[in-house]
């Protein structure tokens, strides 16, 4: 095991250990499911939310095609499972949100989180796979992909008798973002590489402080809320991904790197 390695792993479990020694367990708070735009339009409750989860959807729908086609699997390579993963959990993420936000409550919810988390983890370990390991990365997949849907059920059980704890799929949220960045520092990226990713967690970090600050932005520009955005900049950080992918097959096309 590299000092690399040794270093990646313990920003990774160190954490997780602070977390579940020194906080207490967090359950949902009843106010997430108070969002500040609630306004109807074609029948549909709380549209807005609802409606800007399509970019999310067709970034998905885009990147699986294309992942499937002969130059998908050219520019993804040994990563094309995780890649496929990736955009698959988008599509599944589109309709987990619509649904939820259709109807926002504690049930809904896990439809919601269920899917972000195959989305996540197929984005990180496809990230891990370009820069340290493909093969290595490919078999972290259900490993992964377990963690991340385990913390749904467990904080959806744990909800379910009275003591939520989100403890888990926090981290799950948070604990990657924190590791790629490490491992850009750390290990050379492929060519192009560098900026599509940290395109995404610019964005990722924009898309959290529109959630935070949802009712904020609601008042400051009166048809589109926080969390609105939120969906958006998230479809536009998963487009960095598509965007260098097919840069990628574009370079390999015409002899580029």
């Amino acid at each position: 095991m590299t000092s690399k390695t040794k270093i990646l792993l313990t920003i990774a479990l160190l954490p997780i250990a602070i977390v579940f020694l020194f906080v207490d367990p967090l359950p949902q708070w009843p106010e997430y499911h108070q969002f500040a735009d609630r306004r109807t339009l074609f029948g549909i409750p709380n549209a807005h939310n609802v409606i800007s989860n399509l970019g999310l959807l067709i970034v998905g729908v885009w990147g699986t095609l294309f992942i499937l086609s002969l130059r998908g699997r050219v520019a993804t390579g040994d990563l094309q499972i995780p890649y496929r993963v990736f955009f698959i959990g988008l599509i599944l993420t589109g309709f987990g949100s619509g649904y939820y936000h259709y109807a926002p409550g504690s049930q809904t919810l896990i439809w919601d989180r269920l899917p972000m988390t195959i989305m996540f983890m197929g984005l990180f370990t496809s990230i891990t796979g370009e820069i340290i390991n493909p093969r290595a990365a490919v078999r972290l997949l259900l490993p992964l992909l377990a963690v991340g849907i385990g913390s749904v059920l467990w904080w959806a059980w744990t909800e379910s008798i009275g003591a939520g704890d989100l403890r888990l799929y926090a981290l799950v949220q948070f604990v990657p973002p924190v590791l790629i960045v490490f491992m850009l520092i750390a290990y050379p990226a492929p060519t192009h590489f560098v900026p599509y990713i940290v395109a995404i967690l610019l964005l990722y970090m924009l898309a959290k402080l529109c959630e935070q600050f949802d009712s904020h932005i609601y008042t400051m520009l009166g048809g589109m809320s926080g969390h609105a955005l939120k969906h958006w900049v998230s479809a536009a950080a998963s487009a960095s991904i598509l965007l260098m992918l097919l840069r990628r097959a574009r370079c390999s096309e015409v002899g580029g790197d």
